[in-house]
């Protein structure tokens, strides 16, 4: 996984997905909610993180500590990040099918209930 494009077709299959921007970064949104966006050129400079592009994608804060875990360094946070459900996401070291399940997790927590029931249906 390299690039937003990627990104976006790997949500292809999720009801009304717009590409927006977050922050001046590209973003995914459902019915106006950002779902996942990628990290801004002030994120990777303050971080020090210039090795892949990251997104940002959102978990429910209980699972954060679980989820950083389990990714084998795939994922990781920020201060800025603390107490807040979301992780980033390094493209380049996330398993095709970790990202997909992340990126319809993160729908799921912004859909309205009309379109996470449609998802459980497919």
């Amino acid at each position: 996984m390299t690039g937003f494009e990627e990104v976006m077709a790997l949500v292809a299959h999720l009801r009304e997905v717009t590409e927006s921007t977050s922050y001046g970064t590209p973003s995914l949104k459902v019915r106006g909610k950002s779902f996942c966006r990628m990290w801004g050129e002030r994120e990777y400079d303050r971080y020090d993180v210039h090795d892949t592009e990251v997104l940002v994608v959102f978990c429910e804060l209980d699972e954060k500590p679980f989820l950083l875990e389990a990714s084998d360094g795939a994922l990781f946070s920020t201060p800025h990040y603390d107490g807040y459900g979301a992780v980033l996401v390094r493209l380049c070291d996330v398993d095709h099918a970790a990202l997909i399940g992340y990126l319809e997790e993160s729908y799921l927590l912004k859909a309205p209930a009309s379109l996470r029931a449609a998802l459980g249906e497919r």
